[in-house]
């Protein structure tokens, strides 16, 4: 549903004083079908590869860059289901975020022909270059919704899987966007064939696994079988086979952690891609891309190599922790006898509004929060309710100015319309400070974050700005601000661990001998853990010149794991990119956030390198992830 805000206008390209709208405004309610539950979640990203590995391609030119129009040519959607599809996505707005429906199918094959063609994997992507974030949220595939209707058949409620099935991606697409009210811009089918063969063309994927992993399906009969596997934990290299089999599993845990598996799959992959150079591999990847992966854009254009490369690049960058893993919560789930999962639809609106509005700074604030400071946001520029602004028209759209003072007004700013600007030729937003003015340059950084296309500028002499910043809109302004980040940032509490620093000493002390490098021993650990039963501690040989050394505890919930791994290999792929660095107790730490969640800590000592691993879902509070990796300390002789 679309809700337009009258805000006044003028005749021409003058922009006049703005004309609010008679009385306070009131709640906007979105109607749409019922929102039934969400997340028995999914389990295969490959489409996630194809956006990181298009990340080799920024940096070819001439002939290649003509191979690559042919090969994205060839992901064009090309039968009559996936032209529909592109016809029901809503079309991508300029320097706007777009949000990419990612649909993994797999065939279940009889003997003689495609017996079924099932949706496994039903992801929402949204990237957003203004505030440098993308975030993800799942669907799984017993979600119950109202699937749209398509060809003779009315809208009923189903599994949501059941919409790809009976309906195709186009199906798909009109029910999440019922559900969710979000508007789809791009469509990526996957056939997970492909996913074994892009990995291993890859050279396989360096994954930290949390903990033993087996089943074997020998013996049993039809309809009791799961995926096989046999995955021993620690960090280490999957291949293709292996890491669609990690991605998938669910046999004795559930789909909550099959997705956070999933998003560590998507994180391993741009890791590594980091320090991807080996070029000539790409013609092969691309060559499985375009057999098993197809796009569509929404609106009248085909999707162009600018657009891929765009938005690869931003993947690319992502500063660490900028990647949000949106979860539904566990606790709020019920099931039903035909083992469909529903939630209440406050919980949906909860995950959607997380999705649509990340907070960049969230890392930042909790990283102040769980080191006992107060959160602090990059910027630090004054409040919005202390900052004046002059807005002026540069792109010669009637009442620009007007429409920017007035969505200023609404952020808190004390906008007032300066009419035109000088000239109508202006492209990026310019936001203009006084050097003089104190907090005027970091007022200018922050208003730039709204505007996203737009330049903070200091002043010319014989500017004489009235106000603290000014503001001239120019042709990337499309009559929108960037979302207001939700705040998610955590409440400080203690660490909940108790002192251990004898268990594990005996055993860490021999398995000294064979390691090669300098052993850690946990002196604390999360009070409700435990060492695992299932090889709790394994010495192994991670690459053909480096050991490790994985510790594996129970986490706090029965059937969740975290880990110390300790290694040689000082400049392992998952090492890439710390969130933030910080020193305490003569140790430099690096930290790696999910969103407010500290994920990871690590260290460097001795010639090797050391790191905390939060369960799958986060479960050990920030101060309780850095307790435990500042209780790690060299075994007493």
């Amino acid at each position: 549903m679309r809700t337009t805000l009258k805000r006044g206008s003028t005749n021409g390209t003058t922009d006049g004083a703005p004309v609010l709208p008679p009385g306070p405004l009131t709640h906007v309610t979105r109607y749409g079908p019922p929102r039934r539950s969400p997340f028995r979640l999914v389990g295969k990203v490959v489409a996630w590869l194809v956006a990181a590995v298009l990340v080799v391609a920024g940096g070819l030119a001439g002939g290649v860059w003509l191979w690559w129009e042919h090969s994205l040519a060839a992901t064009a959607p090309s039968t009559p289901a996936e032209r529909l599809a592109q016809q029901a996505l809503d079309a991508p707005l300029p320097n706007q975020p777009a949000v990419a429906i990612v649909i993994g199918y797999d065939r279940r094959m009889g003997p003689e022909r495609v017996l079924e063609t099932r949706s496994d994997t039903i992801m929402l992507i949204r990237a957003d270059p203004r505030l440098r974030t993308i975030s993800m949220l799942s669907f799984p595939r017993d979600l119950l919704v109202e699937i749209a209707g398509c060809k003779a058949s009315a809208p009923r409620l189903g599994k949501i899987n059941e919409a790809f099935t009976s309906c195709g991606p186009r199906g798909t697409i009109q029910t999440v966007r019922g559900l969710t009210g979000i508007p789809i811009n791009y469509f990526i089918t996957v056939d997970m064939r492909g996913f074994i063969k892009i990995v291993n063309q890859l050279g396989g994927v360096y994954m930290d696994v949390d903990r033993r992993y087996f089943n074997d399906n020998e013996g049993l009969g039809p309809g009791q079988t799961y995926s096989a596997i046999d995955l021993r934990p620690g960090y280490q290299r999957l291949n293709g086979g292996d890491a669609l089999a990690y991605v998938r599993y669910r046999h004795t845990d559930n789909d909550f952690y099959r997705n956070a598996r999933q998003q560590e799959f998507v994180k391993a992959i741009k890791h590594q891609l980091s320090g991807f150079s080996a070029v000539q591999e790409l013609p092969g990847i691309v060559n499985v891309i375009k057999s098993n992966v197809t796009i569509g854009a929404g609106g009248s254009k085909p999707l162009d190599i600018e657009t891929v490369i765009r938005y690869a690049k931003l993947a690319y960058e992502l500063p660490s922790g900028n990647l949000f893993q949106v979860r539904i919560a566990p606790e709020t789930l019920t099931q039903n006898s035909f083992f469909a999962l529903s939630a209440p639809e406050s919980e949906i609106e909860r995950a959607v509004d997380a999705f649509m509005n990340p907070d960049p700074e969230a890392p930042v604030k909790a990283a102040a929060v769980a080191t006992g400071g107060r959160p602090r946001s990059r910027s630090q520029g004054p409040p919005a309710s202390r900052v004046t602004v002059e807005v002026r028209n540069g792109n010669g759209v009637a009442n620009s100015a007007d429409d920017a003072a007035y969505l200023l007004q609404q952020r808190g700013y004390k906008a007032v319309s300066g009419g035109n600007a000088d000239t109508f030729e202006y492209f990026e937003t310019q936001v203009l400070y006084d050097r003089g003015v104190q907090g005027a340059a970091a007022a200018a950084r922050d208003m730039v974050k709204l505007f996203g296309d737009a330049e903070a500028v200091e002043a010319p002499p014989g500017a004489e700005l009235a106000t603290m910043l000014r503001v001239v809109v120019g042709k990337t302004f499309q009559g929108t601000l960037a979302p207001v980040p939700r705040d998610t940032t955590p409440v400080h509490r203690p660490p909940r661990v108790v002192t251990d620093p004898a268990s594990l000493a005996p055993l860490i002390r021999r398995q000294q001998r064979r390691a090669g490098f300098p052993l850690l021993v946990p002196t604390v650990r999360e009070s409700n853990s435990s060492l695992s039963t299932l090889e709790g501690v394994r010495l192994y040989r991670l690459t053909p010149e480096h050991k490790g050394l994985r510790i594996v505890y129970n986490g706090p919930f029965g059937t969740d794991y975290w880990g110390i791994q300790q290694t040689s290999w000082t400049d392992a792929p998952i090492l890439e990119g710390p969130t933030l660095v910080r020193k305490m107790g003569g140790r430099e730490y690096r930290l790696y956030f999910n969103g407010p969640n500290l994920h990871m800590v690590a260290f460097e000592a001795n010639g090797a390198a050391y790191w905390v691993v939060n369960t799958l879902l986060n479960a050990l509070s920030n101060e309780t992830m850095l307790a435990i990796a500042k209780g790690l300390k060299p075994p007493k002789a």
